[in-house]
């Protein structure tokens, strides 16, 4: 892991860079001493250039500003061009490159053109003002144009890299929503679960009402129903507190299905069949099988299980297409239920909404969390993609306590 140092709020490395630049115009400045016109002045000026340019990144426009009223001064001192002046040359590129309009960079051009005319006229010898011209143009329109040029790449990266922030942004926020409504979900069905539960404790807890006198047996009975709902409704209650409550670090998804199933929708294991042959009229095909024997499931347990499959198939349609393969399995074990839904990938687009779902992988890690399970899913070693979600299923004696 690298760590880009700072220093005066800049990179440590382009303030180097800027401070060496300044070094080397002023070390033309004080070398030329001795031969150049002017003398020391001159050299006062090319060193007032070097200083000044140790800001052109973040004051390209005033930097340009000042080297060229140093290069007007040299000129109206009648020095001619001098070694130093390689440093209009960089003031020029940097208002190109670092302003944050193109004009005051059209403007410096301008300017500079100016200038080029005018240190001519000044180069001794015997050649003609106009060659002297011509090479000075040509150098500073070729300063300038690859100015423009890393100018013109260095917006197009700026652009790209604001645009995929905001795609990340984006992103985030639409998982973050995702996440939401699903636990918005979660919470009505874990809701109706317990209000079912709710209402059997109040049947029971009548009877034991009416009963306890005539028929103490079945008062006790139904006594043991209400303790036993009742331990199974505080349970799915504090399922459900902690899914509201503890965060959760959503993942990129995909757009939503189709609309939502009504409201007090709560689909048990049994109806797994009539799910598939809606899939199967859908265009999906698919093998379905089961090992072991299910045990009875609290009922959001079982709400669980049914969305996984439906999630899974929903995916599955929508990603792999119309006509792809898709092996459905339910391992029941004393311990756990394992869903396993592997596709072959090889469908079509579909011409048929898919039947309704959540919010794929982001709905079943929700759900499934609820009750310590896990879920990996990814792309299956044949083609297609695999979907295993793993869910804990309570004691032997807890089973044997929701049966009675």
């Amino acid at each position: 892991m690298t760590v880009d140092r700072v220093i005066f709020g800049r990179p440590l490395r382009s303030v180097a860079f800027d401070v060496a630049v300044a070094g080397l115009v002023a070390l033309f400045a004080v070398a030329g001493v001795v031969a150049q016109p002017g003398g020391w002045p001159a050299s006062a000026v090319g060193v007032a250039m070097g200083a000044a340019l140790l800001f052109r990144r973040t004051h390209p426009s005033t930097v340009a500003v000042v080297v060229g009223a140093l290069a007007l001064t040299q000129v109206l001192a009648h020095w001619g061009p001098l070694g130093y002046d390689v440093a209009v040359l960089i003031a020029l590129y940097s208002v190109i490159k670092y302003a944050d309009r193109l004009r005051d960079g059209v403007i410096a051009g301008a300017v500079a053109a100016v200038g080029v005319v005018l240190a001519a006229l000044q180069v001794p010898g015997p050649a003609a003002w106009w060659a002297s011209a011509i090479w000075f143009g040509t150098v500073t329109g070729a300063v300038w144009l690859v100015g423009l040029n890393v100018r013109t790449r260095r917006l197009y990266v700026l652009t790209l890299e604001e645009r995929a922030a905001t795609l990340e942004r984006e992103r985030e926020a639409e998982a973050r929503a995702a996440v939401a409504e699903e636990r918005t979900r979660i919470a009505r069905e874990l809701h109706d679960v317990v209000a079912h539960s709710m209402a059997v404790m109040i049947v029971q807890a009548d009877g034991v009402r009416f009963t306890i006198d005539r028929d103490p047996a079945t008062a006790r009975e139904a006594a043991k129903v209400v303790a036993d709902t009742g331990r199974q409704a505080l349970e799915e209650m504090r399922r459900l507190v902690g899914v509201l409550r503890e965060p959760s670090r959503p993942e990129p998804v995909a757009a939503p299905g189709a609309a939502a199933e009504p409201a007090h929708r709560r689909p048990a294991v049994v109806e797994l069949p009539d799910l598939l042959d809606r899939f199967r009229a859908a265009g999906l095909e698919i093998t379905y099988a089961t090992t072991g024997e299910p045990p009875a499931l609290p009922p959001g347990l079982e709400l669980t299980v049914y969305r996984v499959v439906q999630e899974s198939l929903t995916n599955t349609l929508k990603h792999a297409g119309v006509g792809a393969s898709v092996a459905l399995d339910l391992a029941w074990s004393p311990d756990a239920v394992v869903v396993r839904a592997v596709d072959d990938g090889r469908g079509r687009p579909a011409v048929r909404p898919a039947p309704p779902g959540g919010h794929g992988l982001v709905g079943m890690r929700e759900r499934v969390g609820v009750y310590d399970g896990t879920l990996t899913a990814g792309p299956a070693l044949a083609g297609g993609w695999r979907v295993e979600a793993r869910l804990p299923l309570p004691s032997a004696a807890g089973a044997e306590e929701e049966a009675a």
